[in-house]
């Protein structure tokens, strides 16, 4: 479904009746006009005598646009004149203006409330307006976010997931935190404990144990096949978690099971189909490696809590370092994120040198404050496409990125003031193999010559002492590799008026590994000053 269709079913009865009377009385409807922050002033296709309402999106959502307050219409010039203290519409959308023709030959001219023209057009309206809404809602009635009632039952039957009614018996089950793990520990909806005896229950509800927090109540239901008396069972008799969830030590449920007061609800029915789906073919390093690998990304190194030392993560955790495009790492850390079993964190990182400009850009006095915010936001985004053509291993030129700047619409000059550069640290808390070799060297040191048997168990309490060696989301910085390219200084460290130059280049290159370049920007990196000369 494209974005006009999503409108056009969404239309709503006021502006499809505003429409009929525009177009009865001769005027003109739904003129489309693009929209730009840095202008605020359009003129219309035709004379006009006044606009009738004008309509479009803000914020990524329908709008219709109010006169006096977002906009006013200037007959002398015949253009619509945006306020910058009102709501403007979406940079780059595109606005739907109705207004009346000076020239209207049009026979009916009434469409004052009574008047025969306007009860007959809002009669129509409301009949073109039911349908809309009756093909929204069949529209609607096709996903799990949005059908409600039967048609969430029969959406969800596909994953032969339904309705559990008022003879399935809930319970409270609390969750306790292990001592030794601190911070937030979320127990998702669908997460499935046990009995001794077999007897399975699901959580109904996500809940968060926050830090500090000991332990928390978890409602869950009877699964299915254990509906009516099966499923009521005593205190303390759930014990088992199906899936382990980091963190937690153990659960119970400190008071019997009892019947169900009512059927299941419509967002716990979407949330026990949603963990269904997320459990089909998760929990495997291979399904995630193969998610990585849909994505257009290459799995590098997996760290687990059952590889060797070196490579061994905490328990309930797995780590992914990958070769990847930084623009496709966060749709590959959201394909992960789902793939991942219920409980375990799952961490993605990549090889990348992470680049800083901060730059000082030019531009005229007359442009509205929202259109330098603009220009701000199309600097990075021209930025953020060059670094985007950048291979594996390719460096980032300081001549090449000004030169992106200084084409910028609207932008009159441009200076790179500093670069900070970092690069993303995965050499883990223990400095990855070096630390283990430390450790074995180390033990080497304490154990008595030709004493094999206490040389062995050295290294088994050097290895099994060393703990999980997985990085972290972690950063370091490295100016080093911000080179200078003048004459006499090629590859030496750039200096400040080097990089005012743009004498320089940000390289991709690490330990002779090649990494890529990722643009790390924000509106804040970039400072908008009036171009000398320029009138305000």
């Amino acid at each position: 479904m494209n974005g006009d269709t999503a409108a056009l079913i969404n239309r709503p009865y006021g502006e499809l009746v505003d429409d009929i009377l525009t177009a009865v009385v001769g005027g003109v409807v739904n003129e489309p006009i693009p929209f730009d922050l840095k202008v605020l002033t359009y003129p219309l296709a035709e004379r006009s005598t006044g606009v009738r309402g004008i309509t479009g999106t803000a914020a990524g959502a329908p709008r219709t646009f109010l006169p006096q307050i977002d906009f006013v219409f200037d007959p002398a010039s015949n253009v619509v004149v945006w306020s910058e203290d009102g709501t403007l519409p979406d940079n780059g959308s595109t606005v739907f203006v109705d207004y009346f023709r000076v020239d209207s030959r049009s026979p009916l001219t009434d469409i004052n409330v009574g008047s025969v023209t306007r009860t007959l057009s809002e009669a129509v309206g409301r009949e073109i307006a039911t349908v809309y809404q009756q093909i929204n809602l069949a529209y609607l009635s096709a996903f799990v976010e949005t059908a409600t009632g039967k048609s969430l039952e029969y959406v969800v039957s596909i994953l032969d997931v339904f309705r559990k009614t008022a003879e399935f018996a809930e319970v409270l089950v609390t969750f306790f935190r292990s001592p030794s793990v601190d911070g937030n520990i979320t127990i998702a909806a669908g997460t499935r404990l046990a009995t001794a005896k077999g007897v399975v229950f699901v959580a109904s509800q996500p809940r968060t144990l926050q830090r500090g927090q000991v332990r928390i109540d978890v409602p869950a239901k009877a699964d299915a096949g254990f509906a009516g008396d099966a499923g009521l069972v005593a205190a303390g008799e759930i014990t088992e978690m199906s899936q382990p969830v980091a963190g937690i030590d153990r659960v119970s449920n400190l008071d019997p099971a009892q019947r169900a007061a009512a059927d299941e609800t419509d967002d716990e029915l979407r949330l026990r189909a949603k963990a269904a789906l997320r459990s089909l073919g998760k929990a495997t390093l291979a399904a995630l490696d193969r998610v990585i690998r849909e994505g257009r990304g290459k799995p590098v190194e997996f760290f687990d809590p059952n590889s060797p030392p070196a490579t061994r993560s905490e328990p309930g955790t797995v780590t992914v370092v990958v070769d990847a495009e930084p623009e496709r790492l966060p749709s590959l850390r959201a394909a992960v994120h789902d793939t991942r079993a219920a409980g375990v964190l799952a961490t993605l990182l990549a090889r990348y040198v992470f680049v800083t400009p901060r730059v000082v850009v030019s531009v005229d006095g007359d442009i509205s404050a929202p259109g330098k915010a603009q220009i701000a936001a199309d600097v990075a985004a021209a930025l953020g496409s060059y670094v985007d053509g950048l291979s594996r291993g390719d460096d980032a030129e300081g001549a090449k990125m000004l030169k992106t700047v200084l084409g910028v619409k609207d932008v009159r000059g441009a200076t790179v003031k500093d670069v900070v550069v970092a690069r993303a640290d995965l050499s883990g808390p223990g400095g990855g193999d070096a630390g283990l070799v430390a450790a074995l060297l180390t033990a080497v040191r304490n154990t008595p010559p030709g004493d094999d048997g206490a040389l062995r168990k050295a290294f088994e309490g050097a290895i099994a002492a060393f703990g999980p060696q997985a990085p972290a989301e972690g950063r370091i910085a490295d100016r080093g590799l911000l080179r200078s390219t003048a004459d006499g200084r090629a590859g030496q460290q750039a200096t400040d008026a080097e990089i005012e130059a743009g004498t320089y280049r940000v390289v991709a290159t690490v330990d002779g590994d090649e990494w890529w370049i990722a643009l790390d920007m924000s509106a804040a990196d970039i400072r908008l000053e009036e171009a000398p000369g320029a009138q305000g």
